[in-house]
């Protein structure tokens, strides 16, 4: 079997306690001989100023680049509230994306059947929902120049920044949206704001033209992403795979995200480009943040952490079979009641970060041994 190795990066917070959840399930995939995956641990945001005096250090960037992918758990907090905005915690996430060059956000929703009533929306809404959002992510506004804060005088003062995207950072944030597509319901929904932005009516043209030479199997209309804001209220079931850029995704992707009740149940994934020899950078992350709040108590939710894994597995490892297994882990322990406190319900058995991980992994383990038999 091939060695693979990723690097986690702990963070800040809760993200310790949650990626201590998925180092126990690589070690069990290890010890079951479905796995020969090697740990590399490191630091990064809050974590990582208090040892290197930086939120990204260059030798942990170093790992990060030779590894299979990452996994991350959270930064920030408000112990680091005062540092300098350039060494702030999450700037080391920024740069560890930047510096992979990680263009593509892959941020699923879905509401499980067990968890429907922990959306805010009715049950017939919400019920079977399973939406893609890819966001691009190293450049538009985030990333364009100028940027800054001018200083004019008399008290007055201009921020500014810049929305700019290129044909080609469309185009191939426009394929990994198309070749997800196909792969699910065959339909992309491209959203920006071509009525009032030169930048949006670019982004739209361009992925009229990619569609039209190489993806006419798959369905794509166009939407302006205020609109899409309102759909993903109204009936977000329309929607299969949305394909936006880098503020659009943002925020759209946090909307789509509270449709399923929880941001604790909710992963992602940011893909770079694939090399000559096949390799494509990755990070694959829980979309919840640090929450210092809850940090050491064992309230922690893992299974955002535990579900991103399962797409390392699927678009690092080419186990999508182990990926499928796992995430049926997971639906079978919810099924069964199995609650950490935020998602928890009057009937349902509460339990900690921990007891969550493990009774994955058990059902883990009897999901692998139907899959054998």
């Amino acid at each position: 079997m091939t060695k693979n190795s990723v690097v986690i990066l702990p963070g800040d917070g809760i993200g310790p306690e949650v990626m201590g959840e998925v180092a126990k399930i690589i070690h069990f995939l290890n010890q079951n001989g479905e796995t020969d995956i090697a740990i590399i641990d490191d630091c990064i945001g809050g974590a990582a100023i208090d040892k290197h005096s930086v939120p990204l250090a260059d030798s942990t960037l170093a790992q990060c680049r030779k590894a299979d992918c990452v996994l991350l758990g959270a930064v920030g907090g408000p112990k680091w509230d005062k540092v300098d905005y350039n060494i702030r915690p999450e700037a080391g996430l920024l740069k560890l994306r930047k510096e992979l060059e990680l263009f593509a956000n892959l941020r699923p929703a879905i509401v499980f059947d067990a968890l429907v009533g922990a959306s805010t929306l009715k049950e017939e809404i919400v019920r079977g929902l399973d939406i893609l959002i890819v966001r691009e992510l190293t450049g538009g506004v985030y990333f364009g120049e100028p940027r800054g804060i001018t200083d004019l005088g008399n008290g007055q003062r201009r921020g500014v920044n810049t929305q700019v995207y290129t044909t080609s950072e469309i185009h191939r944030v426009g394929r990994v949206a198309f070749e997800l597509a196909r792969k699910r319901g065959k339909k992309v929904t491209s959203c920006e704001k071509a009525n009032v932005m030169e930048s949006g009516k670019l982004w739209r043209e361009d992925i009229t033209a990619l569609h039209a030479a190489d993806y006419a199997d798959v369905t794509l209309d166009h939407m302006y992403a205020d609109n899409c804001a309102m759909q993903l209220l109204r009936n977000p079931r329309q929607f299969d795979v949305i394909v936006t850029d880098n503020l659009f995704g943002d925020i759209l992707s946090d909307e789509a995200a509270m449709l399923t009740g929880s941001l604790g149940m909710l992963p992602s994934a940011s893909l770079g480009a694939r090399d000559a020899h096949g390799k494509q950078p990755a990070l694959y992350e829980p979309v919840h943040g640090s929450a210092p709040d809850i940090a050491g108590q064992g309230k922690a939710n893992p299974l955002a952490a535990i579900l991103s894994f399962a797409m390392a597995l699927r678009y690092s490892f080419d186990r999508g079979d182990l990926a499928d297994a796992l995430e049926a882990a997971v639906q079978s322990v919810l099924n069964a009641g199995t609650r950490t406190a935020d998602i928890a319900e009057k009937t349902s058995k509460t339990v900690t970060t921990a007891q969550m991980g493990d009774a994955v992994i058990t059902a883990f383990e009897g999901a692998l041994k139907r899959k054998a038999a």
